[in-house]
């Protein structure tokens, strides 16, 4: 088996401000915590650098009205009619380098969608990209533009089939929204219930339209959902969907903003819920192109990240954070010095709400997608 992992250290360089949840200096604590573990020198894998990508490339996906706004917000300025394509907003801020940072993070799911796709890895991780809210004309939720959209449709230039499966926190909107109409990409997003999160989508309704329908699956999860009882619902659903569908490459987008401590979400996974989730994929596509996501606790975020490259490696980690780390741990902070989660326990009401409204979710998909497919 051969692995790739996609980093640039030029991604760190962009900051979307001071007062904004996604920091960008969370790619470079994960990069250093591989690093510290020692499995960005595997003998199998190699780590491949991104050029930026080019605009006609980024272009399959986003229209040009919205590009050229993009560009000229790369000043940092904020274009006049920037307010009409989802920039300068909260979520979306104009920074100096916002054009450029798009590109980097384009080119590195693209690159990771090519070296899967030539047969040079069977496995490759671009832990910056998954930036799966992007519309075609807009930005939105942090996102510029749709990487994991990109790499799909490069994929499937190559005459790929393609299922994807986003356990984000937040529902995968621009990704069904790119393929709601196409039997040829399957997208399964696992996320919190779209009443009580952003974007508000992903109901279980949601199944696709015309040739499309029964192709866009999505599980909605309650709010406190843990591992014990995600790992049950995602088995129910991911794969016998997954392995009916047969497909050639998956690609998962490895949003880690599940976390019990995550600021901005209210879901319950440990790290090893997260571990285990990733496990089950992996046996499900004989290729995998695996992205990032969301995560805003930083000490999280480095990691499950690095646990995510370990997992498609093979490869297991020691439980203590590694003494090389201890440097990072110390400013930012981190809790504990351990790779793996503690165990805790929801209250019995709580565990109950949740098991009951996740399995009607899970009964729901059976009884609606599942006949699409003669499961």
């Amino acid at each position: 088996m051969k692995t790739a992992l996609i980093h640039s250290d030029a991604a760190t360089r962009f900051d979307y401000g001071p007062q904004h949840p996604l920091r960008m200096e969370r790619l470079g604590l994960t990069w250093r915590l591989m690093q510290a573990y020692g499995i960005t020198r595997l003998p199998h894998s190699t780590v491949l650098a991104p050029e930026p990508a080019a605009e006609v490339d980024i272009a399959r996906f986003h229209s040009r009205e919205y590009l050229d706004v993009l560009k000229r917000a790369n000043t940092g300025a904020e274009p006049p009619d920037g307010a009409v394509f989802g920039l300068g907003l909260g979520d979306n801020p104009v920074f100096r380098g916002v054009w450029e940072s798009a590109q980097l993070v384009a080119a590195g799911s693209l690159l990771a969608a090519d070296v899967v796709a030539r047969g040079d890895a069977d496995r490759a991780f671009h832990f910056a990209g998954g930036l799966h809210h992007a519309m075609p004309d807009r930005a939105s939720g942090f996102c510029y533009v749709n990487d994991a959209v990109l790499a799909i449709l490069r994929l499937r230039e190559r005459g790929l089939r393609v299922v994807y499966v986003d356990i984000d926190a937040h529902h995968g909107d621009g990704v069904q929204h790119a393929f709601y109409g196409d039997p040829n990409v399957m997208t399964v997003s696992l996320h919190e219930r779209g009443e009580r999160l952003f974007p508000g989508t992903g109901f279980v309704g949601e199944v696709g339209e015309g040739e499309g329908v029964g192709f866009s699956v999505n599980l909605p999860l309650e709010a406190y959902t843990d591992s014990a009882v995600y790992l049950p619902a995602f088995d129910a659903v991911v794969p016998p969907l997954v392995k009916r569908f047969q497909p050639d490459v998956l690609v998962a987008q490895l949003g880690v903003d599940t976390h019990r401590t995550d600021p901005l979400t209210h879901l319950a996974l440990d790290v090893q819920g997260f571990a285990l989730a990733l496990t089950r994929l992996l046996p499900l596509a004989p290729r995998l192109v695996a992205l990032g996501g969301g995560g805003y606790d930083l000490r999280n975020v480095a990691r499950m990240w690095t646990v995510a490259w370990a997992v498609l490696n093979g490869v297991e980690l020691p439980d203590r954070l590694p003494e090389a780390f201890e440097d990072d741990a110390r400013r930012y902070g981190f809790t504990t010095r351990a790779l793996w989660d503690a165990d805790v326990a929801l209250p019995d009401d709580v565990k109950r709400a949740v098991a009951d409204y996740v399995d009607r979710q899970v009964d729901a998909v059976q009884q609606t997608i599942f006949p699409l497919h003669n499961l």
